[in-house]
């Protein structure tokens, strides 16, 4: 029983406390929710995203659920190994053409039994167009389409319950943090901890000025007057784009912490989280948790992209 996911067994994923220098030497206690150890395919926040989508689709008698996605997409992979477990065919509609060969995480989803799509990038900037996703839905047999990133308010419900148990496992939390791509997690966090800290939300889109307005439309109004902030300047050039800076700081982390980090998501937030530490942006005393994510096996991709800003 002790080797099945977290997920499996109904437990909550561990916390870590990290202790560097300058932690110390600005009096800031920093902790890490390991929500990358929640499930090894349907990793991190993930896992919550899809709960109640996936409920929905079995409960209202759907046989096949499709989302959009890059062809790294932690999102689809993700939904095609929970896909294929809850008995659902899934669809996999990929921005561009398919890589030839098959990278390493659509083989993972194509053998998990995902069907995959590629889209023109003209007709993925369409994804939020409802007549171009009932166009794709219609060849798409008694299907249920979840948006990209699995955003929307049943992902919010989801990630809610994760900010409820961070609470729980983190009494006194003054600030709780997160990467943010769609902000659908950040917006469960923020309902999730009902202002219990100040949520951070880190973005990891460079201008990406639908966030704030995508966090507001999936919460009621007593959730937006709860603390909550928006962080941007750490995209490092834009979603899925990496800089020296960012790189070198992975490699001083890893050299100090067992804790794995990809540099999408988490190892952005963790850059301009340290970065904010550094320029006394949290007052001393204070207490902060910040949400690993996981998305681990997308650093298939990018270890050899990393190399070249080592140089």
């Amino acid at each position: 029983m002790t080797n099945l996911p977290c997920s499996e067994l109904g437990l909550a994923t561990p916390i870590e406390r990290v202790r560097v220098g300058v932690l110390a030497e600005k009096d800031i206690q920093l902790i890490i929710k390991r929500e990358d150890l929640r499930h090894p395919q349907i990793s991190g926040n993930k896992f919550h995203k899809l709960k109640y989508n996936l409920d929905y689709a079995k409960r209202e008698g759907f046989s096949a659920v499709a989302s959009f996605g890059g062809a790294w997409s932690n999102h689809l992979h993700a939904l095609a190994y929970a896909g294929k477990q809850q008995g659902l065919n899934t669809i996999g509609f990929i921005r561009g053409p398919l890589p030839q060969p098959l990278n390493a995480m659509l083989k993972d989803a194509q053998s998990w039994g995902m069907d995959l799509r590629p889209l023109s990038y003209g007709d993925y900037r369409r994804r939020y167009e409802d007549d171009f996703c009932q166009e794709l839905m219609a060849s798409v047999t008694n299907g249920y389409l979840i948006p990209e990133g699995g955003a929307g308010q049943l992902a919010v419900r989801g990630c809610a319950e994760l900010g409820a148990e961070i609470v729980a496992q983190t009494p006194g939390m003054d600030y709780l943090c997160v990467a943010c791509g769609t902000g659908a997690t950040m917006a469960g966090l923020i309902a999730g901890v009902k202002g219990r800290a100040t949520v951070l939300g880190f973005s990891v889109i460079k201008n990406n000025h639908k966030l704030q307005s995508d966090i507001r439309s999936w919460l009621p109004e007593h959730c937006l007057q709860k603390p909550w902030r928006i962080i941007e300047g750490y995209d490092c050039g834009g979603f899925g784009k990496l800089s020296q800076q960012l790189v070198a700081f992975m490699d001083q982390w890893h050299s100090h912490s067992s804790i794995p980090l990809e540099p999408l998501y988490t190892g952005k937030m963790l850059y301009g989280l340290f970065h904010l530490i550094d320029a006394d942006y949290f007052p001393p005393a204070s207490k902060v948790v910040v949400l690993h994510s996981g998305g681990l096996q997308g650093l298939r991709g990018m270890e050899s992209e990393m190399e070249k800003y080592r140089s």
